[in-house]
């Protein structure tokens, strides 16, 4: 479901809140550069002796993406440098992803930050699966050894990714940069320009997904129990949508955070907001962008989520930018109607919107601090 379902307010809300109310309210949305340093972890998570670099690395691989900003991930401690990466099923997201497929392609996003984190620091990398299942607890054992010689990295890549929803440009994208992202060679690759007939039909098939996405009550229900409204629930968190996340910004971004909540979204007139927004943004780019695996696989929806963050990690320095758009993939009867279009190889995982930019925005989402989602074993 589109996040940016807020714009269209009334402007009589900020009327009737008064100066006094805006002295005394969230003036500006809470985000990441507002952070300070963590406390110090509380119950297992104190119990753990972290060695040098250990936190940094989870830290970091913390910053991938992940379904209305769930981060479904969970750490066990098992030992210095040896971790457990384990799926946190009070993170799950029942009314879109009821298989947890998408919860496994952010963990493999969480996955390749952290090897790209390790590797950055001295530290080699080696990974074992464990989840035969999309559900089982344990997903992949992580052992980190210094090595002599490992491939630097800047995670400052890492600390500058960020979904950006709005003002893609609809210019073509150059070749150079399509040979460099996702050349002809790479494996499950998909690119549609905006010129091509496809780029319209994946267009009102992603307007026909929030339609139906927007009608059923558990999708809007759940969408409203990870929307962050106040500063206050911002800061608690460190997760969900938040209005800066949400590009809200402004008037719009003070009214929602001052007098919004979560009844607003299960309201009447929510879905046709939602479907205005989609319809705006879907003709805003240079085209869809696709990323398939071999089958539905642990290995495979892991693999997949990890070549999704290695694409993520580059496109800023190309003033690129992409809107992940899974509504086709969450919605059966979409989801049917995408495989016909297209008749790609292979299981569509991600629809992302792609396109160049102006300007880039700094990353303003949050995330939980690695005490809060690490145990030891």
């Amino acid at each position: 479901m589109n996040r940016r379902h807020f714009i269209g307010l009334a402007g009589g809300s900020v009327a009737l809140a008064g100066t006094g109310a805006y002295l005394l309210s969230d003036r500006s949305s809470f985000s990441r550069a507002d952070l300070r340093p963590t406390a110090a972890a509380s119950g297992w998570a104190g119990l753990i002796k972290w060695q040098p670099d250990e936190q940094l690395i989870l830290e970091l691989a913390a910053l991938a993406p992940s379904g209305h900003n769930t981060q479904p991930w969970a750490v066990r401690y098992v030992a210095p440098y040896r971790w457990v990466v384990c799926n946190d099923p009070t993170r799950w997201l029942p009314g879109v992803d009821p298989t947890q497929r998408e919860k496994l392609l952010s963990i493999g996003a969480f996955l390749h930050n952290l090897e790209y984190a390790a590797n950055s620091l001295g530290y080699r990398c080696q990974f074992t699966q464990l989840a035969q299942t999309n559900q089982d607890e344990a997903v992949v054992a992580v052992v980190c050894s210094k090595a002599a010689a490992v491939s630097a990295f800047d995670v400052q890549h890492i600390r500058d990714r960020r979904t950006v929803r709005s003002g893609l440009l609809t210019t073509a994208l150059r070749q150079a940069d399509q040979a460099a992202l996702f050349p002809a060679t790479a494996e499950g690759f998909h690119y549609i320009p905006n010129t091509a007939p496809e780029w319209h039909q994946l267009n009102e098939q992603t307007i026909e997904a929030n339609r139906l996405q927007a009608a059923r009550p558990v999708a809007r229900q759940e969408l409203a129990d990870w929307i962050r409204f106040s500063n206050r629930d911002v800061a608690a968190h460190r997760d969900g949508l938040t209005t800066a996340g949400m590009e809200i910004t402004g008037v719009s971004g003070w009214v929602v955070r001052n007098f919004y909540a979560r009844a607003r979204v299960l309201s009447a007139g929510f879905g046709q907001q939602t479907l205005d927004q989609v319809r705006a943004q879907v003709g805003q780019s240079a085209g869809w962008l696709l990323l398939t695996s071999r089958d539905t696989t642990v290995a495979s929806l892991l693999d997949t989520g990890q070549r999704l963050q290695h694409l993520l990690l580059q496109i800023r320095r190309r003033g690129l930018a992409v809107h992940p758009m899974t509504q086709v993939l969450e919605e059966p009867a979409t989801r049917r109607a995408l495989r016909q279009t297209l008749g790609l190889p292979g299981e569509v995982q991600f629809l992302l919107r792609i396109g160049y930019l102006k300007a880039y925005p700094a990353p303003v989402s949050l995330r939980r601090p690695v005490a809060w989602f690490t145990h030891a074993a």
